[in-house]
């Protein structure tokens, strides 16, 4: 039997992802009290609007995010972001912030890397966003891409230190053309291994990021 398990945080109105980018809003295009004189009595439909930056919630960088020449997330294939085979990184129990290679001894040839930091538990606290979270070192990204990864995944508020400006693991990860899902969550409720990953983002072009119902299946 399939067990579907969901990976990604709510999206709603007002919430912050990362401190100092814009909130979404949401709101109502056409209400249901609107919609009463459109339609026949007692038949109503709701149409929502919502305006949002594409770094919202559990979200997926293409190439294009950190390159001007590179596919954005309308030109991921399939493929690339679904059906992957997954393994999970448990870093919940680390010494220092930068996670570096040796945290990555499994085989990852070809698949998702979900690195479970644990960080996901201050979701929406000022310490999510308090310049301490868990990330990869550059070492770790170009180790990932030697070994053959084609996704990695964190729970953390940036795969990179968000003090170090060159952004070392976006400008590797997506140089090599592997796909990076940020702000996950609920990693501590998968298997090390045995389960298949995705997180396929709406074919939007001209965007290098945007939100993802990321998720995976196991079977029992």
């Amino acid at each position: 039997m399939a067990l579907l398990i969901d990976l990604s945080h709510e999206i709603e109105h007002g919430m912050v992802t990362y401190r100092g980018l814009l909130a979404p809003t949401i709101s109502d295009w056409l209400s249901r009290d609107a919609s009463r004189a459109r339609y026949a009595a007692g038949t109503t439909f709701q149409i929502g609007k919502i305006e949002l930056l594409a770094n919202t919630g559990t979200y997926i960088d293409a190439p294009f995010h950190r390159y001007g020449d590179r596919a954005d997330v309308a030109g991921y294939a399939l493929e690339a972001v679904a059906d992957l085979e997954g393994v999970v990184v448990r870093a919940t129990k680390r010494a220092t912030r930068g996670l570096d290679p040796a945290w990555f001894r499994q085989d990852v040839r070809g698949k998702a890397v979900l690195v479970h930091t644990g960080w996901d538990a201050h979701w929406r606290t000022d310490t999510y966003s308090a310049g301490e979270h868990p990330f990869l070192t550059r070492a770790a990204a170009e180790h990932l891409v030697q070994a053959g990864a084609v996704l990695v995944g964190i729970d953390s508020l940036n795969i990179d230190d968000d003090k170090d400006g060159t952004r070392p693991a976006h400008t590797i990860l997506l140089g090599a053309g592997v796909a990076i899902v940020e702000h996950m969550t609920n990693l501590g409720s998968l298997p090390d291994a045995g389960f298949r990953f995705f997180a396929a983002p709406p074919k939007v072009k001209g965007m290098g990021s945007f939100p993802v119902r990321a998720f995976a299946l196991k079977q029992e």
